[in-house]
Order: structure tokens, then C-alpha cells, then sequence
């Protein structure tokens, strides 16, 4: 009791008591600052601590450019990076969803921000996210301008957390795709995944547990590596190799990126009315991940197809006339294309996506 009788006061409460540790959040930010500055390119400087990022334009080279942005995450795929503690390739993933986005449209990837949430921030695992981004960036071409790291206890649990980004790309006035050129026999051309990308995870993790396998146990379809390791297989980012082809050819009629929905949700995206595709599902090049899910979870080849990329992260349409000339673009930049099909009318009713053959599962 104090000398009026009264009780003693009680400590004021902080931000840090309430779970929030802003020295934590400054000492992240000063470890990144180099990571940033690595992805520097015409047009952005790559430093970080303003109020916004700055791009200009036209020191990279626009002279009447169309901004294209995009947004994306990286799913539940981000709950295998936090239970098995390998944070340093999640980032390149969160790059890729959205870069992958822009060049479909013809864009070039020019900046991007990030926006990482979590329960209680370890600055160590912070810096290996952004460092997996800031790699993304670099294979992308663009600069990481700027981003948001929330510590938000009571909303995300332990050590939960979850990544957004944003990705902003430019194309010359008169050079956005798809064309409106798009007609029946064109060529369907499809660029190779590098696995599962970042679409299906939660029907991946939920075959993995009813399998009864750890992410430390050796992966079934990949000698040598851990289950873990092989699911946390980056998204291949192909901003590089189409851009460059697209340099090298004018032949590219559309293109589309296989995310989410597979093949009959994202070919359509880019198609006229009155137009679908028809793949053959047997040229497909599939890789030994989705034959083990497939079979593991006795997964149907359509849920397969609508859920997975199946191999193949990248749709082209090109003519016939300009096939050969595109193929050997792509080759040049490092691609390896593979034919799937080709463009055919398509009635009021009809599936826009229809196959021949099957997957072989």
C-alpha cells in the first residue's frame, strides 16, 4: 500500500509485452538491406526504408508502356517450408506466382513487393524468406522495391506464417497478348514444370499424411532427397526464356500460365469465344511426383488435371506457319517445348479444354 492507502500502480503495459518486438522487426530490416540491393536493375534502385518504392520508366528503356500488375500467395505450400524449417526457397515460389502472371500478358516484371505475416517474428527466418525472394527477383529482372512484415500474435499461432506479393510489369503500347488472331489449327505448345509449383498443396499434404510419411523420409519419387525437400521445389519462373523468345519471334499468339484449375480453367482464360483446345494427353512429359500422388491418393486423371500443372507450367498458342519458328526461339532461350495439341472450334456447351489419350497413371 502506498502512504494514501491507495494500491500501487500498475507497470504500464508495451507493444513487446503484447507479443509485438519492434527492435526484432529493425534488426530483420537491417539484414535484408543487402539482399534488396542485389536485385537493383534500370529504373529502381532497390533500397528500402522509404514510404513507397520508385520506378522510372523511362530509364528502363518505356517509351508508351501499359502497367500490368498482379497478386498472388503461395498456398499451403508455405506449411511444409515452416514444419520443416526450410524457409530459403518459399520466397522464390511467392516471386514466381506473380511474375508468371505479367509475362503472359507480354509484360516484363519491373518491381516487386512482399508482404510477410506471422505470429512472432524470428528474424532469422525473415532474412531466409527474403532471401529466397530477393533470388526470385533476380531470376525475374526486377527489382525488390519495398514490402511489409506484420507480427501479429492472437491471429496467426507458434510459429505459422504466411506471404503475399505484388508484382508490377510494363509492355509497349500495341504488344500486349492475347492476340486477337487466335483461330482454329493453331498450335498448342506446353513449356515443363519443375514439379508441383505452388497450386494443389493442400491435397498434396493431406495424401502425404493419410500415407503416414514425415517430410524427413526419403521422397518415393525422387532418389535421394527428402519428402520435404522435393515438395519444396521451387516454381520454375519463366520470365527469361518467354520474354526472349518473344524477342526472337512474333509468332506467339497467347499464352497462359498453369496454376490453379490446371489446364481446363487456364487455357480458356486466353481463348476467343467459340474456341477451345484439344490436348493429347500422351505427349505429356510427366514427371515422377504426379504419377506418386496420382497413385498414392488415388487421385482421378481429371482431378488431376484440374488441380495440378501435370508438367507443364507454361501454355502457348502460336500458328502453324510460325510453329517451327517459335519452337526454335524457345530452344534457343533454353526450352525444351513440347506439342500438346492445338486450337479447334468449339459450340455452345462444349468443354473449351478436351483431351485425347490419357496421362498413363
Amino acid at each position: 500500500m502506498t502512504e494514501t492507502g491507495e494500491p500501487p500502480a500498475r507497470p504500464g503495459l508495451t507493444y513487446a509485452q503484447a507479443g509485438v518486438d519492434i527492435e526484432a522487426g529493425n534488426a530483420m530490416v537491417d539484414a535484408i538491406r543487402p539482399l534488396v540491393r542485389s536485385t537493383a536493375r534500370p529504373g529502381a534502385d532497390a533500397e528500402i526504408g522509404g514510404f513507397g518504392g520508385l520506378f522510372d520508366l523511362k530509364a528502363a528503356g518505356f517509351r508508351d508502356p501499359i502497367l500490368v500488375a498482379a497478386n498472388d500467395g503461395v498456398g499451403t505450400k508455405v506449411k511444409i517450408a515452416i514444419e520443416t524449417g526450410r524457409h530459403d526457397t518459399i520466397g522464390i515460389d511467392l516471386v514466381a506466382m506473380c511474375v508468371n502472371d505479367l509475362i503472359v500478358q507480354g509484360a516484363e516484371p519491373l518491381l516487386f513487393l512482399d508482404y510477410f505475416a506471422t505470429a512472432k517474428l524470428e528474424p532469422e527466418v525473415g532474412v531466409a524468406i527474403v532471401r529466397g525472394i530477393a533470388e526470385g527477383c533476380r531470376q525475374a529482372g526486377c527489382a525488390l522495391v519495398g514490402g511489409e512484415t506484420a507480427e501479429m500474435p492472437g491471429l496467426y499461432a507458434g510459429r505459422d506464417y504466411d506471404l503475399a506479393g505484388f508484382a508490377l510489369g510494363a509492355a509497349e503500347r500495341g504488344t500486349l497478348l492475347p492476340r486477337e488472331d487466335v483461330a482454329p489449327g493453331d498450335a498448342v505448345l506446353g513449356l515443363l514444370s519443375s514439379g508441383v509449383h505452388s497450386n494443389g498443396f493442400s491435397l498434396v499434404r493431406r495424401i502425404v499424411a493419410a500415407a503416414g510419411l514425415a517430410w524427413d523420409d526419403p521422397a518415393p519419387f525422387a532418389p535421394g532427397r527428402s519428402l520435404g525437400e522435393a515438395l519444396l521445389e521451387p516454381t520454375r519462373i519463366y520470365v527469361k526464356p518467354v520474354l526472349g523468345a518473344l524477342k526472337r519471334s512474333r509468332g506467339v499468339k497467347a499464352i497462359a500460365h498453369i496454376t490453379g484449375g490446371g489446364f481446363p480453367d487456364n487455357i480458356p482464360r486466353v481463348l476467343p469465344d467459340g474456341l477451345g483446345v484439344r490436348l493429347a494427353l500422351g505427349d505429356l512429359r510427366l514427371p515422377p511426383v504426379f504419377a506418386w500422388l496420382a497413385r498414392t491418393g488415388r487421385v482421378a486423371e481429371p482431378e488431376m488435371l484440374r488441380t495440378f500443372n501435370c508438367g507443364i507450367g507454361m501454355v502457348l498458342v502460336a500458328g502453324q506457319a510460325d510453329l517451327r519458328d517459335v519452337t526454335l526461339a524457345l530452344r534457343e532461350e533454353g526450352e525444351a517445348p513440347v506439342i500438346l495439341g492445338e486450337v479447334v472450334p468449339r459450340a455452345p456447351g462444349e468443354a473449351p479444354v478436351t483431351y485425347s489419350g490419357t496421362l498413363g497413371l
